[in-house]
């Protein structure tokens, strides 16, 4: 059985996974980090806290903290654009609740959050995504009250200033403007492909110096449509597309001969794509792979309705590849 420690601490442990991978934009690192306040409350003398939900997620904090500094520097060495590590969802979800992650999960927000400090980061995190008092938050970072109010307000401005999401869209208008975007990409509608892109629009792609890359934004409707075309003219029958959650968001996963080879967030205005996010890197990859093939074998072992969960546009999985 387990003990009252354990008991609270797995209670918790989705939280402090959230906080984590928020401050780190990593799943393996929040996993780390987690990992190791559960080795600190394990050894932890319990009888001197007060509050255990305060201390695992002060503790969490911290450790995050210090370890987003040392990532930061292994990141400014990282080739070409770093973006976060995808999160795939577990269960089709309402739009409610897509609506809601989305707002401080998407792909486009912890891409922002990069130009942070980690103290910074950690503060505009703990008052707009999880509603902590400032005073908890200067306790967290042993500062003060007055401090932990003007890291907060800068980091607001900032991340107006570099181009934090600007549109607050329905996961309905998301979905039925990605399942357009979709159907033209797997079809190679090239005309459908550009009227579905701002002329404005950008994109930027995460090789992780492993598989080529954009080493700039790739601005223009026109030249994002002809990426798009072009991939369905070069793989033609091996390309599938599927529509899939992604960190809160309706995004696209694409494969190529039945593996994995991108994934696609976007930010759209409700009726065209403003911004996408590509995420190649392998090793960023690895795990939403298998958590899609999982997800799809519970999907259909479970009847979910599939139109909510990927909202398929070619068949969900090869029936060869589930066994």
């Amino acid at each position: 059985m387990e003990d009252e420690s354990t008991t609270i601490f797995e209670g918790l442990r989705k939280r402090l996974q959230g906080i984590a991978y928020r401050m780190l934009g990593s799943v393996a690192e929040a996993e780390d980090v987690v990992q190791d306040v559960w080795l600190r409350w394990h050894d932890a003398h319990r009888s001197g806290i007060a509050n255990a939900e305060a201390w695992l997620v002060t503790t969490t904090t911290r450790a995050s903290i210090d370890h987003l500094r040392s990532a930061k520097v292994r990141r400014e060495s990282y080739v070409g654009f770093w973006l976060p590590e995808p999160l795939l969802a577990d269960s089709p979800p309402s739009p409610e609740q897509e609506l809601e992650r989305a707002n401080d999960l998407s792909v486009a927000f912890l891409t922002v959050l990069e130009r942070l400090s980690p103290d910074a980061r950690a503060a505009f995190l703990m008052r707009e995504v999880f509603d902590a008092e400032y005073i908890d938050i200067a306790s967290i970072l042993g500062t003060s009250e007055a401090s932990s109010r003007q890291l907060v307000s800068r980091s607001r401005v900032r991340l107006r200033e570099e181009g934090a999401p600007r549109y607050k869209v329905s996961a309905d208008a998301q979905f039925k403007v990605l399942r357009r975007f979709s159907d033209a990409m797997s079809s190679g509608d090239f005309a459908a492909l550009k009227f579905l892109l701002a002329e404005d629009a950008e994109l930027v792609s995460d090789g992780g110096g492993k598989v080529t890359s954009f080493p700039k934004p790739l601005s223009g409707s026109q030249r994002i449509a002809q990426l798009y075309f072009s991939a369905h003219r070069r793989y033609q029958e091996a390309l599938r597309i599927e529509l899939a959650v992604i960190n809160g968001q309706w995004g696209t996963l694409r494969f190529i001969d039945g593996q994995l080879e991108s994934v696609h967030a976007y930010e759209t205005d409700g009726e065209r794509i403003v911004h996408i996010h590509v995420q190649r890197n392998p090793d960023k990859l690895a795990r939403i792979a298998v958590d899609f093939l999982q997800i799809s074998r519970g999907a259909l072992s479970q009847d979910w309705p599939l139109e909510r969960l990927v909202g398929v546009t070619q068949p969900l999985l090869p029936k060869e590849s589930l066994p």
